[in-house]
């Protein structure tokens, strides 16, 4: 994977952070701190992509139904006692 060099801008607060997490161990360096926020503000974008979609899907399935917690409760205790 070819590596691209970026400039960027840091507040003072910002860079006293980035610092603290780089002499906590944490990161070995700016970069790999960086790096770390953009596959984690990506995991997010993708998780909400998930969710999103998964929402959607729901409300195409068709009209919603009530709930019968009785019944749900009695298949789990089905399950329950054919598990033992």
């Amino acid at each position: 994977m070819s590596m691209h060099r970026k400039t960027i801008t840091l507040t003072e607060q910002q860079d006293d952070w980035v610092k603290g997490q780089i002499e906590s161990g944490h990161f070995g360096n700016d970069s790999e701190y960086i790096r770390d926020l953009i596959r984690r503000d990506q995991q997010a974008k993708e998780r909400l992509a998930t969710l999103r979609q998964a929402l959607a899907e729901g409300e195409s399935s068709g009209k919603p139904e009530p709930l019968d917690i009785s019944a749900i409760k009695a298949a789990g205790r089905k399950r329950m006692k054919a598990a033992d």
